[in-house]
């Protein structure tokens, strides 16, 4: 178990999205290789009312940047929504994950029983102590958009598997 909230929550957010950019790659060298126009992937939804494959890596950066910066007590950096290629989306995503690194892994360890408020659309207000906020609501939101992302492009035919999901964790091998 991390013993602080930053130790759960930066290396997470670290390792996540850089295989999300490794997916990106394999996207991108499966639309050149199959000759498909790259935006027909960036496009593309699992059904009609989820995100497409764009909002999704969007959304799953959003989630890592404003979930931590809630939690150090910061005004988190505002990106604008207006990626239209692969490597919009992967320049994106090397921001945030440059972000995470300024982050003071101190403010956020402080918000364990802070109450964190967060925005839950239309007009409503989450509130929630930092630790909860974390584990409740963050983690689950970044997961499900960057397992949104990977199925998208599974479904799409890009050659990925488990381990591009997984990215560079922690392990060793006995």
């Amino acid at each position: 178990m991390p013993s602080s909230l930053s130790a759960a929550a930066i290396p997470v957010f670290e390792v996540g999205l850089n295989a999300l950019s490794g997916v990106l790659d394999k996207a991108a060298a499966f639309a050149a290789a199959k000759k498909v126009d790259p935006t027909v992937l960036l496009r593309t939804r699992l059904s009609p009312d989820m995100f497409d494959l764009t909002r999704q890596v969007q959304t799953a950066s959003d989630q890592a940047k404003r979930g931590s910066a809630r939690l150090a007590g910061v005004d988190p950096p505002s990106y604008e929504d207006t990626e239209t290629t692969i490597d919009q989306l992967k320049a994106r995503v090397a921001k945030t994950v440059a972000y995470l690194k300024t982050l003071d892994p101190k403010l956020i360890d402080g918000s364990t029983d802070r109450e964190i408020q967060f925005p839950l659309g239309l007009g409503i207000t989450g509130q929630m102590k930092g630790e909860d906020y974390l584990n409740h609501f963050v983690l689950p939101n970044f997961y499900f958009h960057l397992t949104a992302a990977y199925a998208i492009l599974r479904h799409c035919g890009v050659d990925i598997g488990k381990r591009d999901f997984l990215g560079a964790i922690p392990i060793k091998t006995v």
